[in-house]
């Protein structure tokens, strides 16, 4: 049976050696350093919650691997285990020092990382659910099953599957004011999540409330990525999606073009600010 700690070293090698995670430049560098791996329990009571809190339209991991199932297999292929393995991909330092400098939108390495580094992503996914069935398990990556939807088909800027929320039932982070999540490696991050049956250990949760990470809401006074925001979405109240989408669309396209990409992330807001890279203290760097 694949432990936790074989699993985690099986990601991480992966991540450091595959040649898809590097920057489509000559001797381009990593995209992303080394991964943080957690684990949900399947059954945990957040996951029902979170139809109420993100949507009716939020699938649970149950839900998500019956439908892997074939027609007519009963869920006591399941066993007693319901697990939801989560990692967080954190944005190599000369990806993230290029955006620091940027103010109007993403440094070339970042725009490439946000869609090539998606790319890697989904083969990551893929990578764990082979793994996993080898060892004799069920698998399925929540975004690559036929139940996922995206966009204004489910409810504008929602999905069906929020791999930060899994996260957070993982207990690798909390979320931020700007609708980001902080990892103990920072913001500045992708991530990816499997279902299986594989009866994993769950790692704890450490944080206090869904927010402890975030200094705008522990007292910290932080106002960093509300500054750092050339659309001007992210206020005290929030991060509007809306006005961040349009001002991507419309300031964004000559990047796009230029650099041939389908879309081109900002994400000014997850650099330069103290969460960046870690989980910032009460005072201010």
């Amino acid at each position: 049976m694949l432990a936790l700690k074989e699993l985690t070293h099986l990601i991480q090698d992966y991540t450091t050696a595959s040649p898809l995670n590097r920057l489509p430049m000559r001797d381009g560098g990593p995209m992303f350093d080394e991964p943080l791996v957690g684990v949900a329990d399947g059954y945990d009571p957040l996951f029902a919650q979170y139809k109420t809190i993100i949507g009716f339209f939020h699938l649970t991991p149950l839900e998500i691997i019956q439908a892997a199932l074939d027609n007519g297999e009963s869920t006591a292929h399941l066993g007693l285990a319901l697990r939801v393995i989560c990692w967080a991909l954190p944005i190599a330092e000369e990806v993230r020092l290029s955006n620091r400098r940027e103010n109007r939108g993403p440094s070339d390495q970042w725009a490439y990382t946000r869609v090539y580094g998606q790319d890697f992503n989904h083969v990551l996914r893929s990578q764990v659910i082979a793994w996993l069935q080898a060892a004799g398990y069920l698998a399925v990556a929540p975004t690559l099953s036929p139940l996922y939807t995206q966009g204004p088909t489910v409810l504008e800027y929602t999905s069906a599957w929020s791999e930060r929320h899994a996260l957070y039932a993982a207990g690798l982070g909390t979320f931020s004011l700007n609708d980001g999540f902080i990892t103990p490696r920072g913001m500045a991050m992708r991530c990816g999540s499997v279902i299986t049956n594989l009866p994993l250990p769950v790692t704890p949760r450490p944080y206090p409330n869904h927010l402890a990470n975030c200094l705008h809401f522990n007292g910290g006074a932080c106002d960093a990525c509300i500054r750092r925001c050339p659309a001007g979405a992210i206020s005290s109240g929030g991060h509007d999606k809306a006005r961040c989408a349009e001002y991507q669309e419309r300031e964004l396209a000559p990047l796009r073009q230029r650099l041939n990409l389908p879309i081109a992330g900002c994400g000014l807001c997850q650099t330069g600010v103290p969460c960046e890279d870690c989980i910032p203290s009460h005072t201010l760097r």
